[in-house]
């Protein structure tokens, strides 16, 4: 038994990470990458908002762009706002859970920085009110989703869905994404570019 939903589960996962690997999508991740790039370079950053365990993943690409990934550069600023409990819990109390993230963004946000917005479901209230923020203050924003992407997909710059309605594996298809926006940004700032990259 235990064998057969191990073996089933690593099936599932690789399936739908080919299901994602199309032409459309390596497209909008190395635009989001370039896009990142020139957003560090400007001196912008990069906000990162997610519930659950989007938000831990927003917390694992934040801390690989802040200290390192697979090489040895200057950190980058990018920013999870899913870790300070003190504002989290005093706009939760003072307004509502679905301001949590807007509030950030407002205070924090200017144009010329994005929001990448984590969500599996694609319709989380305080996702969807981060974005309306953000896009009015002229921040670039994209979604990682996935069970058709929501009213999410319909609000963001660039979408990237993942064609799944298990959430356990459209979080690992996310967390690859992740990872490899950190591989493409280091080539573009440090590494001579994506041309220089064979596998690119």
């Amino acid at each position: 038994m235990g064998a057969d939903i191990i073996t089933r589960s690593f099936n599932d996962s690789m399936k739908t990470k080919e299901r994602f690997l199309t032409k459309k999508n390596i497209s909008l991740i190395v635009q989001f990458a370039q896009e990142t790039a020139e957003c560090f370079k400007g001196g912008g950053k990069l906000f990162i908002i997610g519930n659950g365990g989007s938000a831990a993943d927003a917390q694992h690409l934040a801390a690989e762009f802040i200290n390192r990934f697979e090489i040895e550069r200057p950190p980058l600023p990018a920013l999870a706002l899913t870790t300070d409990t003190s504002n989290i819990t005093s706009i939760g109390n003072d307004y509502s859970f679905d301001q949590i993230f807007s509030k950030q963004i407002k205070a924090l946000g200017k144009e010329g920085d994005i929001l990448l917005a984590i969500s599996t479901s694609g319709g989380s209230p305080n996702i969807l009110k981060a974005v309306e923020a953000a896009k009015g203050m002229g921040i670039r924003t994209v979604a990682l989703t996935g069970k058709g992407g929501g009213r999410l997909a319909q609000e963001t710059d660039i979408v990237l869905n993942v064609e799944s309605k298990t959430t356990a594996r459209i979080q690992e298809v996310h967390i690859t994404v992740c990872h490899i926006l950190c591989e493409l940004v280091d080539h573009i700032l440090f590494q001579g570019g994506l041309a220089s990259h064979p596998k690119v």
